[in-house]
């Protein structure tokens, strides 16, 4: 055990009251919620983008990020097949950094799933809004966080096959959106922004577009996050993620050539709800694909929000059952869900959503996002550190999958997230300075309490004092 932390063995009750319902998904669930954490970057937030750098800088910076997320993916299913715990990243770092390493991650994964739904409830409004059935916003996020915090608390199984579903058709959206919008492709179109060049804003655009880039990837590392109810995670965690990060790719590939490429890239710069707007725009009017593609988008928008709640959840019950925030976050109840980790984060999400979009209608979802993707960007550093050093400090520790280029393949990968951390001080250093004060405070409170009340006997502490005492013995 690390010298500057003091456990405490708790009695079987205290675990007994914090369990998930096991083996509630297999691979092929575990794939859509992956892509369901994710599928509403496809919908809204990365042509914020193309403000930010042109066509061809939002083109740089997703190839850029698409590489990362890649290399991450085979890293993370490495970790998650290796130590499949509800922690996930968290777990990861603090088997291989210390407590507060795991600690740290931990907070920046939580800032970014705690945010990012808030984002999309501001999406969701937009969508609402376009569509003309509510002009006011704040009653639509209340009614998302109620309906889908809701289902989740009623049981993992149900609210995993209720995502899979809306998934599914929020799929078939993406799909007849692309189909209709090959027709109205002209390449000239991609360059309509500033001086009609490849790179108008130059380099630095290419940088800035980096952290709406990220929009068409953010979250998918959330999968292992579900292991502990997974039914093997040991083989379905390495399959289910990769399997949704390939779905990802082609799915960002598709949107950023075919929606600029038939609308133009000028009408979609600042747009909240771009894929409908870019068919009104390319079919000159409204038409019945613009209303399938912005009623059907909700799903979309709705099935990211759905899931990443689901994501919050389970990182803030890993850190409350271990000790480094309130135990009382970490209570489930009759249906093994952990109630009061679904209710605080959306309490406070709705609140964010509303102050935000207030305070500045255009940019308050893009001001969300930066916030997200910097906890986001923080966390991907540290998760893939851990992964280099604990291929170095634990070569024997049982891996059932292995990812593919070991350290240089997971190198990339920090490389590219260390860049995606300082774009975000580049685009946005309110939002770069908002999440380091919360990552700040949140280390105070470590330091001057939770470090002297950690569980002895959470699943991530048993993780690392076994690996402390087989050193010990070698």
């Amino acid at each position: 055990m690390a010298k500057h932390v003091e456990y405490e063995k708790v009695g079987s009750d205290y675990l007994e009251h914090r369990q998930l319902k096991r083996g509630a998904a297999g691979w092929v669930l575990l794939a859509g919620l992956g892509v369901s954490y994710v599928i509403s970057g496809d919908f809204a937030g990365w042509n914020f983008g193309l403000a930010q750098g042109g066509w061809g800088g939002l083109l740089i910076a997703t190839i850029l990020m698409a590489t990362m997320y890649t290399c991450m993916v085979f890293g993370l299913a490495e970790l998650a097949s290796a130590l499949p715990v509800a922690g996930a990243g968290y777990g990861f770092a603090r088997r291989a950094l210390g407590p507060l390493g795991g600690y740290a991650t931990g907070i920046a994964i939580l800032i970014e799933y705690a945010i990012a739904p808030a984002a999309i409830a501001v999406f969701i409004g937009d969508y609402v809004k376009a569509l003309g059935l509510l002009d006011a916003t704040w009653p639509v996020y209340l009614a998302c966080y109620v309906i889908f915090v809701g289902i989740h608390l009623w049981g993992v199984g149900e609210a995993l096959r209720v995502m899979f579903v809306i998934t599914g058709v929020a799929v078939v959206a993406l799909v007849a959106f692309v189909a209709g919008m090959i027709p109205k492709f002209d390449s000239a179109k991609l360059f309509d922004i500033g001086d009609g060049s490849f790179l108008p804003m130059g380099v630095t655009g290419a940088w800035g577009a980096i952290v709406f880039a990220i929009w068409f990837f953010l979250a998918v590392e959330g999968v292992p996050l579900a292991a502990e109810e997974a039914r093997d995670p040991k083989r379905d965690m390495p399959r289910g993620i990769i399997a949704a990060m390939a779905t990802l790719l082609v799915f960002a590939a598709a949107i950023l050539l075919v929606a600029p490429g038939g609308a133009g890239s000028k009408v979609l710069e600042a747009s909240g709800n771009p894929l409908p707007e870019a068919v009104r725009a390319a079919y000159g009017g409204d038409n019945l694909l613009a209303q399938l593609v912005n009623y059907v988008g909700l799903a979309g928008l709705v099935a990211s929000f759905f899931s990443i709640i689901y994501a919050y959840s389970r990182q803030l019950f890993a850190l409350s059952r271990a000790g480094y925030l309130p135990r009382w976050l970490s209570k489930t109840g009759k249906r093994k869900t952990p109630y009061l980790a679904l209710i605080v984060p959306g309490t406070i999400g709705f609140a964010l959503a509303t102050i935000m979009k207030t305070a500045d209608p255009v940019t308050g979802g893009a001001r969300l996002i930066n916030i997200a993707v910097f906890g986001a960007a923080l966390s991907y550093v540290l998760m893939m550190v851990s992964h280099i050093v604990l291929r170095k400090t634990a070569p024997d520790l049982p891996r059932p999958y292995r990812t593919p280029g070991g350290v240089v393949t997971t190198s990339v990968a920090l490389v590219l997230a260390v860049a995606a951390v300082i774009a975000t001080f580049f685009v946005d250093e309110i939002a770069a300075a908002v999440t380091a004060g919360i990552v700040l405070i949140a280390v105070a409170y470590y330091w001057f309490y939770s470090r002297h009340h950690l569980v002895a006997n959470a699943p991530e502490e048993e993780f690392a004092a076994i690996a402390k005492a087989e050193a010990e013995l070698d």
